[in-house]
């Protein structure tokens, strides 16, 4: 098992002349507020006998708005509960559910795990999908890309996938129903984008990469401008603009600038928190607290003033609007020392995206960042920072 990235050149290694494959964008998206009963046509052009994959919590969802809406165009469909993850045993149990009722169509309905879950059967099965987003928490709807996970909940891989879903239904009025945490969190996913994007990419001179970073910027700038606003009144104007950018407008960012724009040290640090931290915490959580972890290493090994200030700027942001700023925060305050070498050593294995700052990372440096997210800016040389004389339990 190993990670797709690591068997591709970086884009900033490519020449003009490289094979360079871009699946930038679902082929069809239809938003709205009350657009699945509309949309069932559409989701009938595709196949006509549908898988549909959910989680335990959007079973009820599925049965109860999509499974009457899609009976009336005919539609044979199943439902198939992803249990207990986006995981291998997950993945081959509705695979041979699939083949089992001779599905044409897998249609995904819930968070970012059976999104996930739905695009890979589809894409192992060489099928048309349909994602139904029925939170704002990730941009796995649009996405080209699945992440694999172990039973327990430990990052395991990524899979390229060959195309974006065939189509992507956001219905306003589904996502309004998930609890407000999960848009909280898609927040924190998203406007990783940009903090990732800019160290990976932006002195890059590829057209579309360049178009990427500045959709990345564009997305930061909404996010800080308009989620506070948006969380106060879901269902609003505002609050649609909110759940456009978290679940569309990031996933324009990783369609146009490809897996260079896509992560660096803030995904690798969830990666690594998802060994040692179970279920506590949710994907774009781990992931804000890991824009703070890569702006703290960008100040302490590269002196970086902007990237101190950018930190104190988020640090602001996720007071207002609940984000987790340390590790106490994700349920890890009484996280040892011997468990954070563990993340940090997963965070930084040899093709992790980590490895895309412009400078190099030792364990000790990384697990210093990680303890000291909610620093004050020093003036002083903070190479030396280093996690020794740290007692066996860590204070986070």
């Amino acid at each position: 098992m190993s990670n797709q990235f690591s068997t591709q050149p970086s884009l900033s290694t490519q020449t003009s002349s490289s094979l360079f494959t871009l699946t930038i964008a679902p082929a069809k998206v239809i938003r709205g507020s009350g657009v699945l009963q509309a949309a069932a046509a559409e989701i009938a052009s595709l196949g006509s006998r549908p898988l549909i994959v959910a989680g335990e919590s959007t079973l009820a969802i599925s049965r109860n708005n999509l499974q009457p809406i899609l009976e009336t165009q005919q539609l044979h469909t199943v439902q198939a509960l992803y249990s207990p993850d986006c995981c291998e045993a997950s993945l081959k149990s509705l695979q041979k559910k699939a083949k089992e009722h001779k599905a044409d169509l897998i249609i995904g309905v819930g968070g970012g795990k059976a999104l996930d879950t739905a695009k890979l059967v589809a894409h192992q099965l060489q099928l048309p999908v349909v994602t139904i987003p029925t939170s704002g928490s990730t941009c796995a709807a649009w996405s080209a890309l699945s992440n694999v996970y172990s039973e327990d909940g430990a990052f395991l891989y990524d899979v390229g996938l060959s195309r974006c879903p065939d189509l992507l239904i956001l219905d306003y009025d589904l996502i309004k129903t998930a609890p407000q945490r999960t848009l909280v969190a898609g927040i924190g996913d998203a406007i990783a984008k940009w903090y990732e994007a800019s160290v990976s990419s932006g002195h890059l001179q590829d057209t579309l990469i360049i178009a990427a970073v500045q959709q990345a910027r564009v997305l930061r700038d909404i996010l800080l401008q308009k989620s506070a606003a948006a969380l106060k009144e879901p269902g609003s104007e505002v609050w649609r603009e909110v759940v456009d950018a978290t679940v569309l407008l990031a996933g324009v960012v990783g369609g146009l600038g490809g897996a260079q724009c896509r992560t660096v040290a803030a995904h690798a640090v969830h990666n690594g928190l998802t060994h040692i931290s179970g279920h506590g915490s949710i994907h774009g959580e781990k992931v804000a607290f890991g824009i703070l972890v890569q702006l703290r290493l960008e100040e302490m090994l590269q002196g970086n003033q902007l990237a101190a200030s950018a930190r104190q700027q988020l640090l602001k942001f996720y007071t207002e609007i609940g984000l987790p700023q340390k590790l106490s925060d994700l349920g890890l305050g009484n996280i040892t020392l011997g468990e954070l070498q563990t993340a940090a050593e997963i965070a930084l294995v040899p093709n992790s995206d980590i490895h895309r700052l412009p400078f190099k990372v030792a364990p000790e440096q990384l697990m210093a960042a990680m303890v000291s997210t909610t620093a004050p800016i020093e003036s002083k040389d903070m190479n030396r920072v280093s996690p020794k004389g740290m007692s066996d339990e860590v204070e986070a």
